[in-house]
């Protein structure tokens, strides 16, 4: 974990694209990316599945075995969680873990996070809070959670949907773990969110539904005789076996 850990840098932070599939991740580990999440968004809807329910955890897990045969840092996002999934992704090899609170009681989520660390503590846990997620913010309460977590034993703190900058500075004051915030197009810029202190920046599901769009902007093209993107992966670079 130590050097995954080391990633997370004040004034640089890790930029830490989510993949779906050993395909994308392939892709972004030759971009030259030096650690990739899961996006349980990605995941569960490739198989068919709805995200939020613990409803793909054995898709998510068959994707890890196959993830960390890759020269890159893994962490797996594992919806809510449970001390046995982190056990089990741990065991593959898989540096960290995203565990969401759901907006459930903040104690119990602080206590599975204690759990977690105590069996597998050189799991980086990273302890997301949904006071901003699809909701109105609430800064105290996220404070107060944040907290909890921490003390609990959490690497990291991820608050998807923070966006105001006194916000951001108000989390990254509150606690000594690394902030990691969710990019939102339009919003900010990884400058600005260095210089607040922010130390990982996530894309969540972005990737993923940006890859949606490009399906069917691509097939519209072709059906409606229109452009279609250049410079796209070759075939033979894609059907590279083994992988690189």
């Amino acid at each position: 974990m130590r050097d995954f850990a080391a990633l997370h840098r004040r004034g640089d932070p890790l930029i830490l694209p989510n993949v779906w599939d050993v395909a994308s991740a392939r892709c972004l580990v030759k971009a030259g990316f030096p650690a990739l999440g899961t996006t349980s968004l990605g995941v569960a809807a490739a198989a068919g599945l709805p995200d939020g329910v613990s409803a793909a955890d054995t898709e998510a897990l068959r994707l890890t075995r196959s993830l960390v045969k890759l020269p890159v840092h893994l962490t797996v996002d594992i919806e809510t969680g449970s001390v046995g999934t982190a056990v089990a992704v741990a065991a593959t090899g898989a540096v960290g873990v995203n565990m969401e609170d759901a907006m459930r009681p903040a104690a119990a989520h602080a206590a599975l996070i204690r759990s977690v660390k105590k069996e597998v503590p050189q799991l980086f846990v990273n302890a997301r809070t949904d006071t901003y997620w699809q909701r109105p913010g609430d800064l105290a309460e996220t404070l107060r959670r944040i907290r909890l977590y921490a003390d609990a034993g959490a690497d990291g703190v991820f608050i998807p949907g923070l966006a105001e900058p006194a916000d951001i500075a108000a989390v990254v004051a509150a606690v000594d773990v690394p902030v990691n915030v969710l990019f939102q197009p339009g919003r900010y810029n990884i400058a600005a969110l260095a210089n607040l202190g922010v130390r990982r920046v996530s894309t969540g599901s972005l990737l993923f539904r940006a890859a949606l769009a490009a399906c069917v902007d691509t097939a519209v093209a072709v059906r409606d005789g229109l452009a279609v993107r250049p410079n796209l992966p070759s075939y033979a670079q894609v059907n590279v076996w083994p992988p690189e």
